[in-house]
């Protein structure tokens, strides 16, 4: 069974950047119901996406800007793609990735017994100096077949 996870509302994003002493200008909320439609989303596609439908003017700085204050507060996480370019992910509980290097886009692998089972062998593991964070997984693949 895969883990749920919540994201938040415009609603509750207005009382998340009002908590921060931020306000819930347009851009801001344009940029999170992106989000909320796309999941995980690089500054590109989310200021295409707020064109395409229609939403206020945004440069990419300006989204991108944006989605790393999200992520600064945690509203998002962040990761850097093996194309170099940063994407963002509504879904901020402990998960993995599949990152497709040929289209480079990621989707959620929902496999929670392989996940427990990670955190279980690495979690405890000691590294001389440091100690574990976080754990990011993440598949690198290929796609096997061409489409037409």
């Amino acid at each position: 069974m895969a883990k749920s996870y919540h994201v938040p509302s415009i609603e509750e994003i207005k009382t998340l950047l009002k908590s921060k002493d931020l306000k819930a200008t347009r851009q801001r909320l344009a940029v999170h119901e992106a989000m909320i439609a796309l999941g995980h989303a690089s500054a590109d596609m989310v200021t295409e996406y707020i064109s395409t439908n229609g939403g206020p003017k945004v440069t990419v700085a300006s989204v991108y800007n944006v989605l790393a204050q999200f992520a600064l507060y945690g509203f998002y996480r962040h990761r850097l793609s093996a194309n170099n370019k940063m994407y963002f992910d509504v879904n901020t509980t402990g998960h993995m990735h599949v990152y497709d290097c040929e289209n480079h886009s990621y989707r959620d692998l929902t496999d929670e017994r392989l996940y427990e089972d990670i955190l279980q062998r690495i979690g405890s593991r000691r590294f001389r100096g440091y100690r574990i964070e976080d754990i990011d997984i993440q598949f690198i693949v290929r796609p096997t077949r061409r489409r037409p």
